[in-house]
């Protein structure tokens, strides 16, 4: 997806070798054009399949979700982080670590919003080495749902989360891959790349 490789190229900022920061646009500021394009993209990638639901986890993912939900034309669950005084009861809940935060929490959905007759898109901001996306797949799983697939905004290829998916059995469609943040220089997979990893 050009608009988004574009953007990442002007304001996303190396922080380390394992760290992107894209808040202007992505997970602080949004840029509701690009997230739009984001979630049409989303939307042709998976029409067809079905889906019934699109679930998220607070608070970055819920942006692209939502711009995906209105083309899909289907409801955006998010799992929430934090307690919270009105979701208290009937909760299916997974522990997930944080790659940025170098932290675990619990995050949770209640069960009246996900069923055995829902059809998911799990979608999320960052794809690093895979914790969040494994913890929205527990809670899919626990409600009997189905996962239709992942959608990812921006995948880290150098970190395992994409080869850990993908090597369970996930669909994983990633709008942007990275292949290294060394030296400060932000280096995308080409298409051919993905071509011939699918080949192997």
């Amino acid at each position: 997806m050009e608009l988004l490789i574009e953007k990442i190229r002007k304001e996303g900022v190396v922080l380390s070798p394992a760290v992107l920061k894209v808040d202007s646009f992505l997970n602080h500021q949004i840029d509701p054009y690009l997230m739009h394009e984001i979630g049409k993209e989303f939307a042709e990638r998976f029409s067809g399949c079905g889906i019934t639901k699109i679930l998220t986890i607070e608070s970055s993912g819920i942006a692209p979700a939502v711009m995906a939900g209105l083309h899909l034309n289907v409801p955006v669950v998010f799992a929430r982080k934090r307690k919270s005084l009105t979701l208290i009861n009937d909760l299916i809940t997974a522990s997930v670590y944080s790659f940025t935060k170098e932290e675990s929490s619990e995050i949770s959905v209640s069960e009246k919003y996900l069923t055995d007759d829902d059809k998911v898109l799990i979608i999320d901001d960052f794809l690093a080495n895979g914790q969040a996306a494994l913890g929205l797949s527990e809670i899919t799983s626990k409600s009997h749902a189905t996962i239709a697939g992942i959608g990812i905004v921006i995948e880290k290829g150098f970190q395992g989360g994409g080869s850990l998916l993908r090597g369970q059995g996930f669909r994983v469609e990633s709008l942007a891959v990275i292949n290294s943040l060394e030296n400060g220089i932000v280096s995308f997979e080409k298409p051919s790349e993905k071509l011939e990893e699918l080949i192997r």
